[in-house]
């Protein structure tokens, strides 16, 4: 059946988003259309204002509303440790866990060849420069995914920082192969945060 081109549109739309097929994009359309105009306005101005308000923190790389974000801002935080994450949902976990008190760098992805991601295409080159210019750093924790990507680009990180001396260590067991740290529940981070290994 051929729908309407509005609705067309906004199936299409939905279906953008990771792991919504047509069927659920096609009864997401529908449910917007019965929903209340206001709800409908309130939906599309939050997603419009994340794309216009939010951008990357120029010290970290995580989503911030100002530049430094307030992590980076905040002279309480451990400024002896920076905690190196793959995407900004990492930063939200470890914080909910509250067990760490230093500071993020937010990658944005991990190294995969197979998709053409090299080191130029994620956050890798300001680590590097960040390293260089604060002297206080004294750890950097690799708290990326257990996959075969994540465990290529911990050890790509590691073998940069190592010449300057800076102390490098890896999450410890508590988290599974092959697990992603957003669904990792508080005591699994807490574990893995205390039980980190040098590499």
């Amino acid at each position: 059946m051929q729908y309407p081109a509005p609705i067309a549109h906004l199936i299409d739309s939905y279906m953008k988003l990771p792991g919504i097929g047509e069927k659920t994009a096609t009864r997401l359309a529908f449910y917007t259309l019965d929903m209340p105009d206001e709800d409908v306005h309130s939906f599309s101005t939050a997603l419009a204002e994340v794309k216009e308000k939010l951008h990357r923190c120029s010290i970290c790389g995580n989503i911030t509303e100002k530049d430094p974000c307030t992590i980076c801002s905040n002279p309480e935080r451990d400024q002896s440790t920076i905690m190196v994450v793959e995407q900004p949902k990492d930063v939200m976990a470890f914080e909910d866990m509250g067990e760490y008190n230093g500071l993020y760098h937010v990658l944005h992805g991990v190294l995969s060849p197979m998709d053409g991601i090299g080191p130029e295409e994620i956050n890798i080159k300001s680590l590097i420069v960040r390293l260089q210019k604060q002297d206080r750093v004294k750890e950097v924790i690799l708290a990326l995914n257990s996959t075969p990507e994540g465990e290529s680009t911990a050890m790509y990180i590691s073998k940069l920082i190592k010449p300057s001396g800076i102390k490098v260590t890896r999450l410890a067991a508590g988290l599974a192969v092959g697990s992603d740290i957003e669904y990792a529940n508080s005591i699994t981070l807490k574990r893995a945060v205390q039980g980190r290994t040098s590499i």
